[in-house]
């Protein structure tokens, strides 16, 4: 198995960059669209968990906004081959937030495109607590 191919790791990074603006942007029907429309699909939030991509789609359309100064940090994407991805990053909600995020993501090409087939979200202490290896 090759790991990050050139050209796929390219595909990913800009699908995971639309992914993003579209975060930050509430748009709802892109942020839809990027998960594979299954009930296998599930995404673990930071207070929630969806099984099925019903679900995550009733989440999308109820949950508040992410903040439009969210800033990302330390973002890793790693292919395995042609058709499967991970990406991992952490993310400040504004630059003086009380915690850090971390998001993760598994992304498979399907017929239709690169997919989210499962996401987790967690949250840590502020990165001026202490923790090594923060910012």
């Amino acid at each position: 198995m090759q790991i990050n191919i050139a050209e796929v790791l390219a595909e990913v990074t800009a699908v995971f960059e639309h992914y993003e603006r579209a975060l930050v942007a509430n748009d709802v029907d892109v942020l839809n669209a990027l998960f594979w429309d299954s009930p296998l699909t599930l995404r673990y939030g930071t207070g929630e968990m969806q099984y099925g991509c019903d679900a995550i789609r009733a989440y999308r359309k109820a949950c508040p906004p992410v903040a439009p100064s969210r800033i990302l940090q330390h973002t890793v994407i790693t292919t395995y081959g042609r058709d499967v991805a991970t990406a991992n990053t952490e993310f400040l909600p504004e630059p003086a937030a009380e915690r850090l995020g971390r998001q993760s993501q598994t992304w498979v090409r399907m017929a239709e495109g690169w997919r989210i087939v499962d996401a987790h979200v967690s949250w840590q202490e502020h990165p001026s607590a202490g923790k090594a290896g923060l910012p």
